[in-house]
């Protein structure tokens, strides 16, 4: 067992946790604790107290002449100290006087008055100074044996080749390989537990240097590396790194388990919780870290190390912004030696670093990171100047970097047709992918970016790019972090467990509906104030006991073919032909002709079928769909609007369309948008409503507007309930400002998806290479949405629902395809085993509906619980 002499853990803590008197407790109380719980002496690493810095950055570049600016800053300070002393109850004298005086004496010190970078380095290195040494004497006030340590005495700074005078005082690296007595001496220190100050180190004049950007993080970097601490724990008010900016992304996940280089790639595309310059020493002495919340101790935060699994994947999205992008062109570069050598010496003439580098034959276009350059107006009017001589020179700015971080970029790219297709729609400007295989960046417009993080970080998830289920690497959203786990409930079968497994026994592949549960969301839908009219799309299931439910409920029927016309009537022979609606997609001329025929609502979608078959038009009135020029939802094969999308008329065509109907007297009572499926923007619908809105002012006969359907259902773990009040709330207030029209929805898979189960049996049970698989008695064959649409649904094991000791199975099933695959990785019990019965849930919507005999295998049987 090492000695405890020689086990050190390193705790970081920034500024916001050294600026309360309760913060210090916290301090105190964390470092006591992994003392006592890890048998390890503690070094805790300390900002300067929050804006401490930034006030010292001004006295030390502030313009000579600026004296009583100076005095009355350095007088703020100070006081601020003097005061936060008294909220400690330490006497101010007589733990920080020799410190305030030596920052007063700054002011009048021989080299104020040149600003000489040592002199700088000297008032920077005063905020952690006094930090600390007033938190060493407030914990030891409290019982802790805590004492103080000058980081000046045990970090040194090196000077790097071509690095600028001011590099080498104010932004250092310092040496992370300890001499073979460092551990020894630096364990003499009498106290168990001691503080120091992150940001600054000693020159190599014996002086002081200041290590720049992320400086806090960074030393408690090096004081990690030269001790081989067990870990570097750096504290935060946030519990870690996120797959996004949980300020921006709210669903954005915590990152448990991140390997040092997945780490560095975040770290440097935006994520500010720690500073990538602090990764290197760790990787390199093979020194854990984690990422933890001041406010949350009881999180797991993020860990990082070497002995992370490798789960390919994209890990995380972020945002950059004021990227400037220079973009430099020449016919005479082609082939030419030296080309790019010339420019980017001239790079390097004025001090800018290039992040990302695209290129062809006759172009080279380079990014700039402000956040690691000086980027002023000057320097690139002087840059343009210098690379004039040898290209035309054109700056694009301000741009924003998206980049996508994770393993295996290049074997993501099949899973990423949601983001190229998003970006599709942007000005990119630039795409970059790391030669190491972990990034790929966008380069767009500033302004385009705002509010696509979001969009972005959720087609990630559903596209199946981001394995968020994955908890080896993933932990929980920040909104749950936030406002606690959402709360569902209880799924209708968990109750019905002993009947379902009676109905398995007569046979399975077998789906089960609950009539309640679609009673129950029909009414939620339909108590909408806003609301007129309510249609279900049959397409979602067409069970002649839900249609009947439905229509108890007040619903009209949603048809979309002659078939599904006359399954309706034949259901429900009484049902008014009123209450129905016929939205057809390149259907033949005798399904329009018997829909008229029927006297149902009929919805047209295109001028071709009036220009070709004028007969079947002329003098009635119709439902004209419209596509608004975009489409949403989970899936690329269920957004339907958009160039890719077969249906709606295009807007710029509804003029014509208009002019076409007048010469048939065909009259248009409603305009109807439907524009994807599994859409979760509760503001979606208003816009929909509005935009039709504005377009029936032109037409004259419009009665109503159908915003569709496509409410999104909860389908995985983490998933929350729609938010249905937000919904009513914004159709209330957009037809408030649109009363004349009357409003229409069509939903179809929320009405009933929730409401059926597949029931399957358990055939085998297979390892293969370190992959469990169970198999079914059904797969695609049964429910071929994982399959074409990559969906996720809940897979249990009723016959062993209360098994604790769990594995991860992928579960199969019987069709001769590798895609039948109904669900990867999912929790099951580990005894499962060849006669259970198994639960797949949420499958009420396209279950059945979509069932095959492909293999001929026989279609599932169903089963209906009042």
């Amino acid at each position: 067992m090492v000695a405890e002499a020689n086990r050190w853990l390193v705790l970081k803590f920034g500024g916001t946790s050294v600026s309360r008197r309760n913060r210090w407790d916290t301090v105190g109380r964390i470092a006591a604790k992994r003392m006592a719980d890890e048998n390890a002496r503690v070094l805790v690493v300390v900002s300067a107290l929050t804006g401490v810095t930034n006030e010292l950055q001004a006295i030390a570049s502030a313009p000579a002449g600026a004296g009583d600016d100076i005095a009355a800053r350095v007088a703020a300070l100070v006081e601020r100290h003097r005061a936060f002393c008294a909220e400690l109850e330490l006497d101010a004298d007589t733990v920080l006087g020799e410190r305030l005086a030596g920052l007063q004496a700054l002011v009048i010190d021989a080299r104020a008055s040149e600003r000489t970078l040592d002199w700088q380095a000297d008032v920077l290195a005063q905020g952690e100074l006094l930090s600390s040494t007033l938190g060493a004497a407030y914990l030891a006030s409290q019982g802790l044996d805590f004492g103080w340590c000058d980081a000046r005495g045990w970090l040194d700074a090196v000077s790097l080749p071509n690095a600028s005078p001011w590099a080498s005082r104010l932004s250092v690296n310092c040496r992370r390989e300890a001499d073979a007595g460092f551990g020894e001496r630096f364990a003499q220190q009498p106290a168990r537990m001691l503080i120091t100050q992150g940001f600054i180190a000693r020159h190599a004049d014996g002086g002081t240097a200041i290590l720049g950007r992320g400086g806090s993080d960074t030393s408690a970097a090096y004081f990690g590396a030269l001790l081989q601490a067990q870990r570097v724990e750096i504290w935060t008010d946030v519990p870690g790194m996120f797959s996004a900016n949980p300020r921006e992304v709210p669903d954005a996940r915590l990152l448990a388990r991140l390997d040092y280089a997945e780490a560095q790639e975040i770290a440097t595309t935006g994520a500010k919780v720690l500073h990538p310059r602090s990764i290197a020493p760790c990787r390199d002495a093979n020194v854990p870290m984690s990422i933890l919340d001041t406010e949350r101790p009881e999180l797991p935060g993020t860990r990082i190390d070497a002995s992370a699994a490798t789960v390919p994947g994209v890990k995380a999205i972020s945002r950059r912004n004021g990227i400037v992008l220079v973009s430099m062109e020449s016919i005479g570069m082609w082939q030419q030696v030296g080309f790019l050598a010339d420019i980017f010496e001239r790079f390097k003439r004025h001090g800018l670093s290039v992040d990302l580098i695209g290129s062809s034959e006759t172009n080279v276009t380079v990014s700039l990171d402000p956040s690691e350059n000086l980027v002023t107006t000057n320097v690139l009017e002087a840059l343009s100047a210098d690379l004039s001589e040898v290209c035309r020179v054109k700056v694009i700015a301000p741009c924003a970097a998206i980049t996508l971080v994770g393993r295996g970029m290049r074997s993501l790219l099949h899973r990423l047709s949601d983001i190229w297709a998003t970006f599709g729609q942007e000005r990119v400007h630039l795409i970059s992918q790391s030669s190491n295989d972990l990034n790929l960046t966008f380069v767009i417009d500033e302004a385009d970016a705002d509010g696509l993080l979001p969009q972005l970080h959720a087609e990630l998830v559903r596209g199946g790019a981001m394995p968020v289920l994955d908890a080896s690497v993933f932990g929980p959203s920040w909104r749950e972090i936030a406002h606690g786990k959402p709360q569902r409930a209880t799924p209708w079968w968990v109750s019905a467990r002993t009947a379902l497994l009676q109905h398995a026994q007569a046979g399975t592949p077998r789906y089960v509906y609950d009539l309640a549960t679609v009673r129950e969301r029909a009414r939620s839908l339909a108590s909408a104030p806003a609301v007129d009219r309510c249609f279900y799309a049959i397409k979602a299931n067409p069970h002649p006991a839900i249609l009947g439910t439905i229509a108890d409920e007040g619903f009209g029927l949603e048809c979309v073919s002659q078939g599904e016309l006359e399954h309706v009537f034949a259901t429900l022979p009484q049902l008014s032909p009123q209450r129905v609606l016929f939205t057809p997609s390149f259907a033949p001329r005798r399904e329009y002709e018997a829909a008229f025929a029927r006297g149902v609502t009929v919805t047209l979608d295109n001028i071709e079928a009036l220009q070709r078959w004028p007969e079947v038009f002329r003098g009635r009135t119709i439902w004209l769909r419209l596509d608004l020029g975009h489409g949403e939802g989970h899936h690329e094969k269920v957004r339907t609007g958009g160039v890719a999308a077969k249906f709606g008329l295009p807007v710029a065509r509804f003029d014509a369309f208009l002019a076409e109907a007048r010469k048939l007297g065909l009259r248009i009572s409603g305009l109807h948008a439907h524009l994807g499926s599994g859409i979760d923007d509760p503001r979606h619908w208003r816009e929909v409503y509005a935009h039709l809105a504005g377009l029936a002012d032109n037409v004259g006969t419009v009665e109503t507007l159908d915003i569709g359907g496509g409410l999104p259902v909860p389908y995985t773990p983490d998933a929350q309930d729609f938010d249905l009040a937000n919904w009513r709330a914004g159709l209330d207030e957009i037809k408030a400002a649109y009363p004349r029209y009357g409003l229409a929805i069509e939903p179809g898979r929320y009405l009933v998806a929730e409401a059926g189960a597949l029931l399957l049996t358990v055939t085998q049970v297979v390892e293969k290479d370190g992959v469990r698989r169970v198999g079914a008695d059904a797969g695609m064959n049964a429910l071929l949405r994982p399959a074409m649409y990559e969906a996720y649904h809940g897979i249990h094991n009723l016959s062993r629902l209360d098994d604790a000791v769990a594995a991860a199975f992928d579960v199969v099933g019987p069709i001769c395809e590798t895609g039948d695959v109904l669900g990867r990785d999912r929790l099951l019990p580990l005894a499962t085993s060849e006669g259970d019965v198994l639960l797949v849930a949420d499958a009420g919507a396209y279950g059945m509906a979509m069932a095959n005999t492909y293999n001929l295998r026989a279609l599932p049987a169903e089963h209906v619980i009042a």
